[in-house]
This record gives structure tokens, sequence and C-alpha cells, in this order.
């Protein structure tokens, strides 16, 4: 007798439950873009490597591509459709468009999905790579850029948005009072500090780009 490859599965994702029959090698990620219509969270490398399909399963950031629909049954699955209540942005969400922390937008719902968890693992203690102590007793760590950087690394933006998603975590994470954010915008001069930088060399390049675009004009009237 063939064993059967597909079983019937109930999805708790964003607060409802779905229910359908799937494939046993169908991952989570296929299952909500190409079953249940839910394509915010998007396919990127399928290799786990980009974090562009990352979803939250019971709180915690898994990239959903790895993940297979079987075993996310009977788990609370949010995807970026549920982070919004409603027509109100989340503050992260809120955070990423004041901020212009995205580009394309092809990676943002992970990277979004990403920093929700970051700024409650961070809330909730938890150390990083770039941590200085991390001995329970050290407290929560400051959540400097480098910890965000660290903590965001698994997240990649081919269009190079990551100062700008720095600055948008540390705004969200201050908004949720997400223990000190040391450099941050509590104490506003680091984040000060990297906007006028950016701000400085969009400037720059935009001079550049009218200095080569003046010489271009020049060439052609000197031939």
């Amino acid at each position: 007798m063939a064993l059967s490859t597909s079983s019937a599965i109930t999805l708790n994702i964003n607060g409802e439950k779905h229910a359908l029959s799937v494939d046993h090698r169908t991952t989570l990620l296929d299952a909500l873009r190409e079953r249940l219509d839910l394509t915010g969270t998007k396919k990127g490398c399928d290799q786990g490597q980009c974090g562009a399909c990352t979803v939250l399963i019971d709180g915690r950031r898994a990239v959903s591509c790895l993940q297979l629909a079987v075993a996310a049954e009977g788990r609370e699955i949010t995807t970026i459709e549920g982070v919004a209540d409603g027509e109100t942005l989340h503050p992260v969400q809120q955070a990423f468009l004041d901020l212009d922390g995205y580009q394309c937008g092809y990676c943002t719902p992970g990277q979004i999905c990403s920093a929700l968890a970051v700024i409650e693992e961070h809330a909730a203690g938890w150390p990083s790579a770039a941590s200085a102590d991390v001995r329970p007793e050290a407290g929560v760590p400051p959540l400097t850029p480098e910890e965000i950087r660290e903590r965001m690394s698994g997240n990649l933006c081919r269009c190079g948005a990551y100062v700008s998603i720095v600055q948008a975590v540390a705004r969200a994470a201050a908004a949720h009072g997400a223990g000190s954010t040391q450099g941050m915008e509590t104490k506003g001069t680091e984040t000060r500090g990297m906007e006028t930088q950016e701000s400085e060399t969009r400037e720059s390049q935009s001079q550049g780009f009218e200095a080569d675009a003046a010489g271009s004009a020049g060439a052609e009237v000197t031939a």
C-alpha cells in the first residue's frame, strides 16, 4: 500500500485559520504565495540565504522557504499582511516609510518582519554576536547601530538601503521602549549623524552628477 504524499492541514495565519491540503514537500512560503494568495512574503534565493521570505512563527522569525507547511500547523504565523492594524501602520512599517528604509521594496516585507523580532529579542535581553558583555547580569545591551546591523544581518538588501534600515529599526525600537537605545534616537546624536552623513553623501553625488553632465555638454559643444 502506497503511503500518502499529502495531508490536510490547518494553518493559523494572522489570526485566521486556513484549511488546505498540501504535498508534504510544500514549503510554507509556497503555501502562503501559491495556495493562500498571501504574496507579501517574497521568494528570493529559495535557499534560506537572503531573508526576503522572513515571517514570524510563534513570535520568532523564520525563513519560510526552509519551513515545511505541514510543520507549521498549530503554530501562530504572522506575515507582512498581518503587521498593520487595519489602515494604521505598525510603528516599524511607519519608520521604514518615513526614513526610506527601502528602494525597490522587494526585501522590505522580510526586513520588517525581522525587525519586529529584533526589537522583541533585544527588549527581552537577548545578546548578539555584537554584544560586548553577554553575561545575564549585564542586562539589556545598548541597541547601537552595530547591534542592529548584526541582528538584521540575515536580511539582505540588494539595493543597499542599509543605512536607512538601521535608522528605521532604531526609531521603531525607541517608540517600543526597547531598553537602552544608546547612540540612536533616544540620545539623538548617532542617528542624526548618520542622517547628516547620508545627506552629505547624496549632495556630493548630486554635485558629481551635475559636474559630469556639464562636462559632457561642454564636450559635445566643443566637438
